[in-house]
Order: structure tokens, then C-alpha cells, then sequence
């Protein structure tokens, strides 16, 4: 693991991006023109997300702001996924031992310390950033319960370093859920790696799920899709000049570190028997994988529909993925979650 530790060390998220991130968390720069919020008409009625967006856009840092701004129906798919560990965590915790669950590179935590504090015990979190930003972002209303941050890249969160370390020394048993924030792409191309990293801490029958940014075969489509974020969404919040200085710093970079739908699925197939597509926007997707297909259909059963207008959907989810098994089942009726999901 030498190597892949060094070309962690090296990689453009703890260098040439490590301003960009820095000034963006402690809200010297990136700031949106206006607070993004949910489009209540997405969620379709369904009162479990409204309350989960409540508890939600309580406890924003800087960086969320900026984050949710800069992809489109970013914030109706982090809802979504908040509903979903909420319910599935809820129904795997048992008395002794709550449901775990990682929330991989998301700034300030936002979903992370939700989940926490929505779920009264049954549910612990971490999460993770390089940040010292996001840290203090993370505390900024006071310590939470249930919830832990570690300040460091993912790559440094080894299983020793968790073992050794009282407050992470919890967790060390493994993971029900992780869940990868758009992080993989600023550091490298090699998802085989960093997937076969990051499953070390989860359980056999855990969830990983991947939420990125795509490179498409044709390059004019990539680009096509770009240009509906940037000028059908982006617009709404940031100024062009901004957008211009973001793609310049931070994008270029990044696309060289992203990968296409099919090769982060033989990355996946390399490590599970089964896995979908949870989600799709323009060039981002959410990918969901594991051993054990009862636990995935659990979790994907547990999911709203996704909240986002059809322009911006090019894979119809729940959709399958190449060398991956698995057929998995349909998303929650609205207003009537399946048996063994309901709230307490």
C-alpha cells in the first residue's frame, strides 16, 4: 500500500486544490449569491424528507452552502440518502451495537451529524476532511452526540490508526454503510485502489455507496452536460466569473481524476457480487454495492424515488451495472414506506 499512500500524499486535493478548499470552508471565497434550498415539489409530498430537511438545513457549515450551489438537486439527493440510512440504520441497529455508518470526504459533515442526531442512538457517524475549516464547522453548534470527526485525508484513516485511537476505536469493527462524497476524483484515477482501501472498513455485509462525477466516452456529451449545470443551475447562485475561476482551478484538474460509469464498475466488480445505480445527474451518479444482496435490496427499498426534474436524468434508476448482479427492487411508494422501515 506504499504507493498508494504516496500517491495519496501527492494527490491534487492536498496540494495544487488545497487553497481552493481551505478559503471555500472557512467562507473567504466560493460564497453563493443566494442559500440554496430544496424544491419542496420534488419530494412529492412525502413528510419523511420534509422532516429530514428540517433537521438538515439546521446545522450548515460554509462549505455547504457552496456544495449544494454548485451541483444540481445536490441537496434533494443528500435528503434522499438521509431518509434512507435513516430508516435502514434504524431496523440494523440492535440494542448492544448501533448501525455505523461513514460518511467519506463531505466537508462539515452536514448528513453525517444529522443522521446522528436523528437517530437517538441507533446510529453512529464519522466523517472526514483534510480541513481544519471544516472541523470547526463541524462543532460549530456545539459537539454532537453520536457523531465523530476526523481531521485528515481519508487515506490516513487506517484500520491501526482507528484501533489505536480511543474515539475512533468503535468503529473498528467495520461499517454498515460508507458512503463516498465525491472525494475518489481529487485524488486519482485508480477507484480499484481506493475502492479496495476503503472496504477494509467495512463490514462483509455492509453498503458501499459512490457518488461522483462521470467522464462520458464522448467527450461532446460530457460537455453538453456541463453546460446544462453550469448555465441551467450554477447560474442561479454563482456569477459567471466565479464559475469560469472554479472550472479553471479546480474542474480541469478534477476530470482528469474521474472515471467512466464502465470502468468504475469493474473497479466495484473487483470487490462485490452485486450493485445499481441509485441516482443520476447530468454527469453524476450514486453507485451502490455489496456482498449481500438482501442488504442492498433493504437499503434501496427504503429510498424515495429520486427528487430532480427528468432533464437532468440520463440513467433511469434503479439501473444495473456492468459485472455487478442484481435486480434490485423499486424505490419506496411515497407516503407509505415498505414493512420494517417505518419511523419509531
Amino acid at each position: 500500500m506504499r504507493d498508494f499512500f504516496m500517491e495519496c500524499d501527492k494527490a491534487p486535493r492536498l496540494n495544487e486544490m488545497a487553497e481552493f478548499f481551505s478559503a471555500t470552508a472557512a467562507g473567504r471565497s466560493g460564497v453563493p449569491t443566494k442559500v440554496p434550498r430544496v424544491d419542496p415539489r420534488l419530494f412529492r409530498g412525502d413528510v419523511a424528507l420534509v422532516s429530514f430537511n428540517n433537521a438538515h438545513r439546521q446545522i450548515w457549515g460554509y462549505f455547504g452552502h457552496h456544495y449544494y450551489s454548485s451541483i444540481p438537486y445536490r441537496l434533494e439527493e443528500d435528503i434522499r440518502l438521509g431518509d434512507a440510512f435513516l430508516r435502514y440504520g434504524r431496523t440494523t441497529a440492535s440494542d448492544n451495537s448501533p448501525a455505523r455508518i461513514y460518511v467519506l470526504g463531505a466537508a462539515e459533515g452536514i448528513l453525517a451529524r444529522t443522521l446522528a442526531k436523528l437517530g437517538n442512538g441507533k446510529i453512529e457517524t464519522l466523517s472526514c476532511s483534510p480541513n481544519k475549516e471544516n472541523e470547526k464547522s463541524f462543532f460549530l453548534h456545539g459537539r454532537p452526540e453520536h457523531a465523530t470527526f476526523f481531521l485528515g485525508p481519508f487515506h490516513h484513516l487506517t484500520r491501526s490508526r482507528m484501533a489505536a485511537t480511543p474515539g475512533l476505536r468503535r468503529f473498528s469493527d467495520g461499517f454498515d454503510i460508507i458512503l463516498e462524497d465525491t472525494t475518489f476524483q481529487m485524488y486519482s484515477p485508480d477507484r480499484a485502489a481506493q475502492i479496495g482501501f476503503v472496504k477494509r472498513h467495512l463490514k462483509d455485509d455492509g453498503i458501499l455507496l459512490l457518488l461522483e462525477k462521470f467522464r462520458q466516452a464522448e467527450t461532446e456529451e460530457y460537455l453538453r452536460r456541463e453546460l446544462q449545470k453550469d448555465h441551467g443551475y450554477k447560474t442561479r447562485f454563482f456569477l459567471s466569473s466565479d464559475i469560469k475561476i472554479k472550472n479553471d482551478v479546480i474542474l480541469k484538474q478534477m476530470n482528469i481524476n474521474e472515471a467512466t460509469l464502465d470502468s468504475l464498475s469493474t473497479a466495484l466488480a473487483g470487490y462485490f457480487k452485486y450493485g445499481c445505480v441509485t441516482w443520476s445527474c447530468g454527469n453524476f451518479c450514486t453507485l451502490a454495492a455489496s456482498n449481500s444482496g438482501h442488504n442492498l435490496r433493504r437499503l434501496i427499498s427504503a429510498m424515495a424515488p429520486p427528487c430532480i426534474p427528468n432533464e437532468y436524468v440520463y440513467i433511469e434508476a434503479p439501473a444495473s451495472l456492468p459485472g455487478l448482479a442484481f435486480e434490485a427492487p423499486s424505490f419506496r411508494r411515497l407516503g407509505r414506506p415498505p414493512d420494517g422501515f417505518g419511523r419509531e
